[in-house]
């Protein structure tokens, strides 16, 4: 690989599940404030700043009065569920160019006990969407989109309810080892198929939660990161893409992460072969189940079959994904899941992972996210993270 231009030297995820009494922009505060102190800095050394639409007011503006900093790089991006995945590989680019030595990438929101806040859902309703007057009327809504997929891949393939409840059963296996997982009880495949039906075939239990929280990430300049005396976690490489309903002419069971996975793989000069854990988006067990196969970990209608008894489960399977419970258990903030996936990824590179879903040798880490609709419109992101 070529030589590491920044590393991640900062995570930090906010422990609370519900804050009805912090701000938004409080919970940026607070998460900003924990991945500097995990990074040994502070709040005078960040001048390159990172947030999405869940950015309270003038977005980077408003929260870099808030904080008391001055950067001299701000950058956002709102891609839903990718959104963060996406800004920390700007931030990692913005320190390659030298625009700014340290960066610090951002996250908060309050879907839970705030619901409809600005820029958290709103696109699924806002009336200058191109899409909105086609659409809306029909009242699509996230878990109908979804649960087209879903119909569509059982369709193709055979893949049944019992394989996509393998999804949700190894995150519950993972989240029982998380003290501020929504979701700890570990659930059997029985428990998700006989869960409520919320929109068929999806059951309540292969839905994700929804929570308030965040989470944060500080990126730096090689000569700081190396004096911080933190394991070295580099950002090796990275892909985006998006997918159109291009007027209904769209391939229902296949995502954006069959070019952003290839596209990232290659820029990192790596393969699935070589990834130890993987941190994927999963709002609901189809998601999971898609991006796998997109992505490369098995052929395309297979993904029912290779997420079955246990094989996304740390210590059990080939491939574990998300052990922190990930969307489906622990939480889910602001819609933006990806900057989760990223905190997971790091803590598994650094080996601070809970040991009993702690990946042994975790070298190469991969992390995937989706925003927007899996049947409809989205935008992917996948990134490629290595301990040096």
């Amino acid at each position: 690989m070529s030589t590491p231009t920044s590393f991640i030297v900062g995570a930090y995820e906010h422990p609370m599940r519900k804050a009805p009494d912090h701000t938004i922009a409080r919970l940026h505060s607070d998460v900003a404030l924990g991945a500097l102190a995990d990074a040994g800095l502070g709040l005078g050394d960040v001048d390159g700043f990172f947030t999405s639409g869940d950015s309270p007011g003038l977005g980077p503006a408003s929260m870099a009065e808030y904080l008391g900093i001055r950067p001299r790089h701000v950058d956002t991006v709102d891609t839903g569920g990718s959104s963060y995945i996406i800004g920390a590989a700007q931030a990692a680019r913005a320190i390659a160019d030298g625009r700014c030595d340290v960066a610090l990438v951002t996250l908060a929101g309050k879907p839970r006990t705030k619901a409809w806040v600005a820029g958290e859902g709103a696109y699924l309703a806002d009336p200058q969407s191109p899409e909105v007057p086609y659409e809306f009327p029909y009242s699509l809504g996230t878990v109908e989109a979804y649960a087209l997929s879903a119909t569509r891949h059982m369709h193709e393939f055979g893949t049944t309810s019992e394989q996509l409840a393998w999804v949700k059963v190894a995150a519950s296996h993972h989240a029982q080892h998380n003290p501020n997982a929504m979701l700890r009880d570990v659930v059997t495949v029985e428990d998700v198929v006989g869960s409520p039906m919320i929109a068929d075939p999806l059951h309540r239990l292969d839905c994700c939660v929804v929570s308030d929280g965040g989470g944060a990430l500080v990126l730096a300049r090689p000569e700081i990161a190396r004096e911080l005396g933190r394991p070295l976690v580099t950002l090796r490489g990275s892909g985006v893409a998006t997918k159109n309903l291009d007027g209904g002419r769209l391939d229902l069971v296949t995502s954006a992460g069959a070019v952003s996975g290839p596209a990232a793989f290659e820029d990192a000069r790596l393969t699935p072969a070589d990834v130890r854990y993987a941190s994927v988006y999963d709002s609901f067990t189809i998601t999971v189940v898609v991006q796998l196969e997109d992505l490369g970990f098995c052929d395309k209608g297979k993904g029912g079959a290779f997420v079955a008894d246990g094989n996304l489960i740390a210590g059990v399977g080939t491939l574990p994904i998300n052990t922190d419970g990930g969307g489906l258990c622990n939480n889910h903030p602001a819609n933006r899941g990806g900057m989760t996936k990223m905190i997971e990824a790091v803590r598994q590179l650094r080996g601070e992972a809970h040991p009993a879903v702690q990946v042994p040798d975790c070298g190469i880490a991969l992390v995937h996210g989706t925003g927007g609709y899996l049947s409809t419109r989205h935008t992917s992101a996948t990134v490629l993270l290595e301990r040096l």
